[in-house]
């Protein structure tokens, strides 16, 4: 066999397509579902042996799918209004409708926060069906080893065969949770076509401690207490819980996105209260009782036996001055704490940077100088905070292209 003839009977066995989506997950489903249903070929390839595995995980299994009340001020990225098209193009209403087609019940959780009453496999086999409806092809458990642009599309070569798409969407995500099988790909494929990326980092993650906060606080792991939370000019009141390794609750996983190695952090551990007028009044009022019994009223008896052994001060509040008072208060109301950094991408909800939105359309988030080439999803410098929004802009950004394909 001559080697023109072997090139053209390889050509012939080449798997062709209109779309070829990587990834399985939030995005590269609702992109499968779109671009299927708009009459493509689409298919999806998944490295993992399940599909969507970080939508059953999330929300504790019932997949916080969604916020009521989703803007673009609620995303981090390098180009603060990159999101704002496809956001506006497909909102959280059209997410939400889609649910109430397929009869799945849902409740509020909080602060617009949208959960399923039953499981996160209701959302999963939803837009499995989605998929199938549009006869979109599923192949899991699948190991991409190259990747290559033809003048009639791309070429991906895998351990189960070569595909070729006119499209290719990467929807692979980031790093964070590499339990899920999740890691840096998408970012390679950008690289290996030129696109730019903005350095990425865990992002909605727990906080760490030094060794000497650690000891501090030791007595304090599994406590919550309400908190404002501020670095710089983010500030979020939500819960705070004090852990082994650190901080961790939905405030400290929303600053943690803000923060940089380095920096302070300044939590209220009283939000609305005046403590250094109260810490007044107790002192003409209980002038006998202690510094940490005062201090129970405000937050957890652990806690306030900490700051009372840390303000190193007299044992009766009749004793303490106006200065050492402020300094107590200061203490509950304006903690300033500098985290040794972060638990990572072992338990970080998610990524932040990704491919440089510079680099793409934000109408349709194809590439501008790669012509068929996608990216959608985590995998885009585009990052939510806590409560629905991650999603969201899985949706979104999947239906953008999934239009465009």
């Amino acid at each position: 066999m001559t080697q023109g003839s072997h090139a053209s009977l390889k050509s012939r066995n080449l798997d062709v397509h209109d779309v070829i989506i990587l990834g399985a997950g939030a995005a590269g489903l609702m992109c499968a579902g779109v671009a299927g249903q708009r009459g493509r070929s689409v298919l999806v390839l998944e490295q993992a042996r399940q599909p969507a595995e970080k939508i059953r995980i999330s929300g504790g299994g019932r997949c916080n799918f969604t916020n009521l009340h989703t803007t673009p001020a609620n995303f981090l990225s390098d180009n603060p209004r990159f999101c704002h098209s496809a956001l506006s193009s497909y909102t959280q209403q059209d997410f939400i409708a889609l649910v109430e087609q397929y009869g799945i019940a849902f409740h509020e959780k909080t602060r617009g926060q949208l959960f399923c009453d039953g499981s996160s496999r209701q959302i999963i086999d939803m837009l499995l069906e989605e998929c199938r409806k549009a006869r979109a092809q599923l192949r899991l458990g699948v190991r991409i080893s190259a990747i290559s642009k033809s003048e009639s599309g791309f070429v991906v070569v895998t351990d189960q065969g070569e595909f070729r798409g006119r499209a290719l969407v990467v929807a692979t995500g980031g790093p964070s949770i590499p339990k899920m099988g999740s890691s840096g790909f998408g970012y390679k494929i950008a690289e290996q076509f030129g696109l730019k990326i903005v350095p990425p980092r865990a992002a909605l993650v727990p906080l760490t401690f030094d060794a000497a906060l650690l000891a501090q606080f030791k007595e304090m792991s599994g406590v919550a207490v309400d908190a404002v939370v501020s670095c710089g000019k983010a500030r979020f009141d939500e819960a705070l819980l004090f852990t082994h390794r650190g901080l961790s609750g939905p405030a400290i996983l929303q600053i943690s996105s803000y923060w940089r190695d380095g920096q302070d952090i300044v939590i209220d551990m009283a939000p609305g209260t005046d403590v250094l007028a109260g810490l007044k009044q107790l002192r003409h009022d209980h002038p006998k009782q202690e510094m940490a019994t005062a201090l129970s009223g405000l937050v957890p008896k652990r806690l306030a036996r900490i700051i009372a052994d840390a303000t190193a001060g007299p044992e009766r509040l009749a004793d303490f001055s106006d200065r050492l008072l402020t300094q107590v208060a200061a203490s509950v109301s304006q903690w300033r704490v500098r985290p040794s950094g972060t638990e990572g991408y072992r338990t970080a909800e998610v990524t932040l940077g990704g491919v440089d939105t510079s680099e793409l359309s934000s109408k349709t988030l194809e590439s501008r100088s790669v012509p068929g080439l996608y990216f959608i999803g985590e995998v885009v410098d585009v990052t939510g905070h806590l409560g629905g929004f991650n999603f969201q802009w899985a949706w979104s950004s999947g239906v953008a292209a999934g239009r465009a394909v």
